[in-house]
Order: structure tokens, then sequence, then C-alpha cells
């Protein structure tokens, strides 16, 4: 059983959403939030990276940096940028990327059962950037970003959705970068409740993207709970906003790796040791892997092609037979001392959406020393991780298209 709940969005109206739509604040850094938003006010990174309005000197985590993103997200309500529903619903969310769809239902779901593990999870949180969201929603009081959930498709389901969108949209747009948002609100009470009875048959949700806002959000309800006295179980921050699609809409791109140098082996050292565990080849025109357990290397100007051998990746269990488990096994972690990929400076990973001309440019122009491409992760993989209780490597997946931000607020205040 699943439970989801209808809530009032605090949400753009219709002639700024276009505007007030953002990446969300974990896919780019200071420097490129900065650009983004340095021409657009209503740009809602002023609220989900306030940064790009405080002085440097102020530091990344000080207290000014969340009072701003408060102060920004007022901001826009005051002046009718935003506006929050009159009452509660629940509302689809379409992406278009290179003709592929996605349909979403936006709506929140529940932090205890994020608590008792019902909500699943295939990664783990690091403790600064967990913080950075716990103090940003806890501050603003809102949850600014919904976490990218995925669930088992139903029928009933996409039957809903599907009369849902033969209604007129209330955001239709195409994004700067090519990709359609279009979304439908749904408030007629059946159709809710039928939904909510739907979701009810669903066994596990599981979280494809947004680990750290829905740690966060969990968080933020505990510390609530305790300090209210007349808790009910239904106040707003119990809630955790989430965006719901169907697995079988899904696309997981590549996650590559980017290492700044060799661990003290020359060239011919490297490539001496890792030919033991996997066949490696010179001249690798294609670059990017077309099949599960088959890597890319690109290494002073050259692109290798690397196979691991079958006695690596046979028997193993669903995190050990993972790509990204067999790189960091034999390759990282012996070769190249990469210990720790959570928290260790050497290592850079690089989204698929880039391509790879962007490790190449690592490697011959921003001093790093190798990198290397992976075939990615699908999502039957990543459920049956979390099934069972499973913890990938970091940086496993890399889901496209990214959910905006800004288009849907879930005020706890």
């Amino acid at each position: 059983m699943s439970k989801i709940v209808p809530f009032r969005a605090l949400r753009p109206k219709k002639e700024f959403a276009p505007a007030v739509a953002s990446f969300p604040y974990d896919v780019m850094n200071l420097e490129e939030a900065k650009r983004m938003a340095a021409d657009n006010r209503l740009s809602f990174l002023h609220v989900e990276r306030s940064e790009v309005d405080v002085p440097p000197e102020a530091g990344y985590e000080s207290d000014l940096v969340y009072e701003t993103a408060r102060d920004n997200l007022r901001r826009f309500a005051k002046e009718g940028i935003l506006f929050q529903d009159r009452r509660p619903c629940f509302y689809v969310y379409r992406q278009i990327m290179e003709g592929r769809e996605q349909y979403g239902i936006v709506a929140c779901i529940s932090a205890a059962e994020y608590e008792r593990g019902l909500i699943k999870k295939h990664e783990l949180t690091r403790a600064d950037k967990e913080r950075d969201r716990i103090r940003h929603v806890d501050t603003v009081g809102a949850q600014t970003g919904p976490v990218f959930i995925a669930y088992h498709a139903r029928p009933d389901i996409n039957s809903l959705v599907a009369a849902t969108c033969q209604q007129k949209p209330e955001y239709d747009f195409v994004a700067a970068d090519g990709i359609a948002h279009t979304v439908w609100v749904i408030a007629e009470e059946e159709v809710i409740n039928q939904l909510i009875e739907s979701f009810g048959k669903v066994e596990a949700l599981y979280i494809a993207d947004g680990h750290h806002r829905a740690a966060a959000g969990a968080a933020v309800a505990k510390k609530r709970r305790e300090a209210n006295g007349r808790q009910t179980g239904d106040e707003e921050y119990n809630y955790i906003l989430a965006v719901l699609f169907p697995h079988d809409q899904l696309h997981i791109m590549d996650y590559n790796r980017a290492v700044k140098d060799l661990h003290g082996l020359s060239r011919a050292e490297f490539l001496g040791k890792v030919r033991v565990p996997f066949r490696c080849e010179k001249g690798f025109a294609q670059r990017s892997p077309s099949r599960l357990h088959e890597f890319g290397m690109y290494l002073e100007g050259l692109w290798y092609r690397l196979e691991a051998t079958a006695p690596i990746y046979e028997g193993r269990d669903a995190v050990e037979s993972l790509d990204v488990s067999i790189l960091q096994r034999h390759v990282l972690g012996p070769l190249l001392g990469i210990g720790d990929p959570r928290t260790d400076k050497r290592i850079e990973f690089i989204g698929g959406i880039r391509g790879m001309a962007e490790l190449e440019k690592l490697v011959d122009q921003e001093g790093f020393a190798i990198a290397f491409s992976l075939y990615p992760t699908d999502l039957e993989q990543l459920m049956a991780v979390a099934d069972q209780g499973l913890i990938m490597p970091p940086k496993s997946t890399w889901f496209e298209p990214k959910l905006r931000s800004g288009l849907f607020v879930h005020l706890i205040d």
C-alpha cells in the first residue's frame, strides 16, 4: 500500500510559468546557477539556489543563504508571481524529451512511510548535502523541489492520467533546452479519490532521484512532530512533495567518471593491471558502451574498450553485478586509490547528458588523467537493489529529463 495525498500547491500564474521553472538545485554549480538567474528575476533559482543573491563572503551554509531563499519565495507570492490553490489537488506533469513522453502524478507522500522503509531508496545521502536541504526546508517553510518517484505501472492509474490529459492544460511550454512541460490540474473529488485508491494498491514507491530532498523532508517532519504537543498526523509537514512516474516511462542515462591522476602508476603500468580483470582493446571509436559490462576508457588522447570477464560479475548480488560496482571494485579502488567515491576529491561524476566530448575535455584540457564511460543502469536493476534493501554506489543513475523546480511548492508552515 502506498499513500498519496493531494495538496494546495503554491505555483506560478500561467503567464509566469516558463520564466519561473528552473533546473533543480543540484545539477549545476554556483557559477552556472548565477548565469541562469542573472537576467531572470523570476527564475526559481532565486529560491532553490539562493546563493546566487548572496555575497560570496557570506559562506555556503550561512543563515543569510536560507533567509534569502525564504524572503525570495515570499516576494514571489507577494508580487503575485505565485499563488496557492484554494483546495487540495493532484496534478499531472508531462515532460517530452526528443519525442519520449513521461507522465507523473504530482502529490505528497508520507514522511512516516519513508521512515518505515516503505518508500524505498537505493543511495546513501551525504551528511553535508542533507544538512543543507534540512535547513532550506525548515527556514523557508516549504518543500521547493519534488522527489522523483517511480512505481510499477498500473493500467488503472494510466487510464486516469489519460482521461485528465484530454482536458485543457494549465501550463504548456517548451523550455530553452527543448524539453516540453505540460501540467493539468486534478481538482475533481471523484478523480482524487480514485487515484488515492489506486495508489493504495501499489506495493512500493521507489526514489529514483532526490534522496536528499526525501531525507530532509522526513527529518523536518520528525523535528516538527517532536515540537508539536498537539500532533494529529495531518499536518502538512508530515508529507513530502513528489512526482510519481510509472516505471516503464522512465529513462536512465549513463553516469560517467573521471579521475585526476593514475595514483602513481605510469600509463603502461596501469594498462597492464587493468588487463587482468578486463579484456582491453585500443581504438574504441564508439566511445560509449552499447551493452552491459562494457566500458569506455579515455587515457592520454586515446579511447579503449574494456569488457568485464564473466568471473567478476557472475553469481554476484544485485549491487555487485552493477557496472558501477565492477568499475569501483576492480579499477577505481585497487588501481586508482578511490576508496570512498562519495568523499574523494580526485573523482568527478559526469551525467550522460553532457556526452563523451565532456569526458575528453576533462582529460585533454582540465587536468584529469583518465575518464570512463559506462552503460546505463536500468529501472529493473534499481528496483531490484531497493527491494533487497541494498545500496548502490554513489552516482549510479542519471535521469533525464530533470523535473523543473518552481512549478509546484508544498508549504509546510
